[in-house]
């Protein structure tokens, strides 16, 4: 839980930090620009909040890794979904607007997390899992988008160390392996989920996991 709270501040202060223009450069999701990341992670945000308070009696169906269904085709930003998110970062106008809700629902959300009982089962997607798992599948989502928020932002703060590393940990247990050694913990998230290319002498290393690349989460 401190590792979420850690991950989602950090991603908040990058965002603050942005100045106006900014938010017009593409972002490393396809089809975004960075105010429409920005306007996604509100909506994450939200999730949170309703998540956190949608308790459930029966058994966990599912946990921190296996939350996540896992495909080799990146998004294209063609998504209906991906659409109206567009739409709606269009409708808030001023980056000075888009800071304040994320500001004012991303505290939310991060209070509501610091408040809730690990071990207390949540509904959702039609799934139960335990809190501290639904956490630490945030700390993978704001791990990722900080990346994505930053692709084309070289002066931007990188996310924490420690949240690359546990993300990278759950990717390979994903993965069923391990990433070499050489790799970085953030070009291994890039490469693995398929945010980045891997060189020629990143695919040598990779050997028969190449073959299985990208883990697309979603």
């Amino acid at each position: 839980m401190d590792l979420f709270s850690r991950s989602w501040t950090a991603l908040r202060s990058a965002v603050a930090e942005l100045p106006d223009e900014d938010f017009a450069r593409p972002s490393g999701c396809a089809g975004w620009l960075v105010r429409d990341l920005v306007c996604h992670l509100i909506i994450d945000a939200q999730d949170v909040l309703i998540t956190l308070v949608t308790p459930a009696v029966t058994e966990p169906t599912r946990d921190a890794v296996t939350y996540w269904e896992v495909s080799q085709s990146p998004p294209t930003g063609d998504d209906p979904l991906d659409a109206l998110t567009v739409r709606l970062a269009a409708a808030y106008e001023e980056p000075r607007l888009l800071k304040f809700h994320l500001d004012d629902v991303g505290s939310a959300a991060g209070r509501a997390a610091e408040l809730a009982d690990p071990a207390l089962r949540v509904g959702t997607r039609d799934e139960v899992i335990a809190v501290g798992d639904y956490l630490s599948v945030y700390v993978m989502e704001w791990t990722l988008h900080h990346l994505d928020l930053i692709a084309y932002l070289p002066d931007a703060a990188e996310p924490p160390a420690e949240g690359l590393a546990r993300c990278r940990q759950m990717l390979e247990e994903i993965a069923g392996a391990a990433f070499p050694a050489s790799f970085s913990d953030k070009d291994a998230l890039l490469v693995g989920t398929g945010r980045r290319v891997p060189t020629d002498a990143e695919q040598a290393e990779l050997g028969e996991l190449v073959g299985k690349l990208p883990f697309v989460l979603g």
